[in-house]
């Protein structure tokens, strides 16, 4: 499966004996208010539109104790070398991205942002990349059957852990969809109390539904590893 050595900045694990999480929860900041935000997520992801933007320091991380990282717009060598001296553990970038600069920092988690409706050939592609995630923008109100095609899509195509963007205010029976769609994990806004409680009442996906990635727990620290379930037959 997965498997990066060296640290894991925003570690994508099996669960071990805990409960599996349904859905990794993700707080996106859009700004330096890194300490407010993170109430019930599992990691922050704070947008650095810039690349000779300053990044936040580290002071959110500390303050929630959970791995926080940036989605960076424009990607630079010193853009990536700020992030990782500010304390950052991973590292949202655009497929569009010079590779060179994401190439040198073999400490920083990677997560690459794609367009949902990429090519097939170029999705399956990601699999052999030393990138430890995918992400899909768009945070729409609501999602449309063609999202949930697209996500599927995805989700059967790679071996790597998924992750959306939505809108706070996603209703349960889409949450539980993308969940059995097999998504790890959601990226949004605002506020998130009523989303981490929405998410922690998701029943776990049926039997016989194919999730080709378990949801993982994000981890300070660690090696990267993503454990595949079988598929039932």
């Amino acid at each position: 499966m997965v498997s990066s050595g060296g640290l894991a900045p925003l570690g994508f694990r099996a669960a071990g004996a805990k409960p599996k999480p349904k859905m990794v929860l993700v707080a996106h900041i859009a700004g330096a208010g890194a300490k407010a935000a993170a109430t019930g997520a599992d990691a922050v992801l704070l947008s650095i539109p810039k690349a000779g933007a300053k990044p936040p320091k580290a002071s959110g991380k500390a303050k929630t104790d959970i791995p926080w990282g940036g989605w960076l717009k424009e990607v630079s060598g010193p853009a990536i070398k700020k992030l990782g001296e500010g304390g950052a553990d991973f590292v949202v970038f655009p497929a569009a991205s010079v590779s060179s600069a994401m190439l040198e920092d073999e400490k920083l988690g990677k997560i690459v942002e794609v367009e949902a409706g990429l090519d097939a050939g170029l999705l399956k592609a990601i699999d052999d990349l030393p990138v430890d995630a995918v992400l899909i923008a768009g945070g729409k109100l609501s999602l449309t059957w063609q999202d949930l095609m697209l996500f599927r899509r995805g989700v059967n195509i790679l071996t790597k852990p998924l992750l959306v963007v939505v809108s706070p205010d996603i209703i349960a029976s889409e949450l539980q969809a993308l969940c059995e769609a097999g998504v790890s994990g959601v990226v949004a806004g605002g506020k998130l109390d009523k989303l981490r409680q929405a998410i922690d009442k998701l029943p776990y996906p049926k039997a016989g539904k194919r999730r080709k990635v378990e949801p993982l727990v994000p981890l300070i620290g660690g090696g990267v590893v993503s454990e595949e379930e079988e598929e039932d037959e």
